[in-house]
C-alpha cells in the first residue's frame, strides 16, 4: 500500500476503500481509522516502514462506525494494545451493542453504493468485529499525547456520532467522511444518515483555518485546504 507524507508527522496509507492516517506522536504513533476488515497486516507493515513497532501504536481514533473505518479496529487493538477512541454517539455501534442507522441514499449514491458493495463481495472481506471503545469523545474535547493541541469536533450527519480532528497549530484537519475530494475539489461525502446535518457539519469544517486536509476518500490536500473547503458547494454534491 502506498504511503503519502502529508506533513512532517502525518502519513496517508491509501486503500481501495477507506484510507487511513498514521500520526507520529512524541512517544509512538496514532492511527486515524482502520480501513476494511483484514487490513491490519498492511497497517502494521506501514507502521514498520515508518520505524515503528506494533507496541508503538498508542491510539486508534475512529471518525465513525462504518465498516471501512472501524473494520480492522478489533484486530489492531488486540495486536498493539492501543486505546480506541470514538465519538460518543457512535460508540454503541462500534461496540456492537446497537445497530447503526442506515444511510439515506440519493439516486446517484444508491448506484455508487451498489458498485462498492459488489466490490466488497469480490474482495471476500471477513466480517467486522465489534471493539470496545476506551474513550468516548465529545465536541470540544481535546486528545492528549500528540505534542500539540488536538480539538475534537462533533460533526453529525454522516453518522450520528461522526467526529473530526483539528490540529490548529499545524493546520491539519481529519474530517472523517463529512468531506471527500474529487478532481481537486472538496465535496460532501456520500451515504449520509442525515444529509442536511452533514451539510451543516461540512460548513462548520470549512470555517476552520486549515492548511492540510486528510480525507478518507480521495486525494489529500497538502496545502491551501482552507481555500479548497471554502470554494466547495456541498448543497449540490450527490443530489
Amino acid at each position: 500500500m502506498e504511503l503519502t507524507q502529508v506533513t512532517s508527522a502525518v502519513w496517508q496509507l491509501a486503500f481501495p476503500v477507506g484510507h487511513v492516517h498514521l500520526v507520529r506522536l512524541p512517544d509512538g504513533y496514532a492511527l486515524i481509522d482502520t480501513a476494511m476488515p483484514g487490513s491490519a497486516p498492511a497497517i502494521l507493515d506501514a507502521l514498520a516502514r515508518l520505524g515503528g513497532r506494533s507496541q508503538d501504536l498508542r491510539q486508534i481514533v475512529l471518525t465513525h462506525s462504518h465498516i471501512d473505518h472501524m473494520g480492522s479496529a478489533a484486530d489492531l487493538a488486540e495486536a498493539t494494545g492501543a486505546r480506541v477512541l470514538a465519538g460518543a454517539l457512535d460508540a454503541p455501534f462500534i461496540r456492537g451493542t446497537t445497530p447503526e442507522p442506515p444511510p439515506v441514499y440519493t439516486a446517484q449514491e444508491r448506484a455508487l453504493h451498489e458498485q462498492i458493495t459488489a466490490g466488497f463481495s469480490e474482495g471476500n472481506f471477513p466480517s467486522p468485529r465489534p471493539v470496545p471503545v476506551d474513550v468516548e469523545l465529545h465536541d470540544g474535547d481535546t486528545i492528549d499525547g500528540w505534542g500539540e493541541p488536538v480539538h475534537v469536533l462533533h460533526v453529525p450527519g454522516h453518522t450520528p456520532g461522526s467526529i473530526a480532528l483539528h490540529l490548529p497549530s499545524s493546520g491539519v484537519l481529519f474530517p472523517g467522511d463529512t468531506v471527500a475530494t474529487a478532481e481537486g475539489r472538496a465535496i460532501l461525502g456520500p451515504f449520509n444518515a442525515d444529509r442536511e446535518q452533514a451539510i451543516t457539519s461540512f460548513r462548520r469544517l470549512a470555517s476552520l483555518d486549515v492548511e492540510a486536509l486528510c480525507v478518507p476518500h480521495g486525494e489529500p490536500v497538502l496545502k491551501g485546504a482552507r481555500e479548497v473547503l471554502r470554494a466547495a458547494a456541498p448543497e449540490h454534491d450527490w443530489v
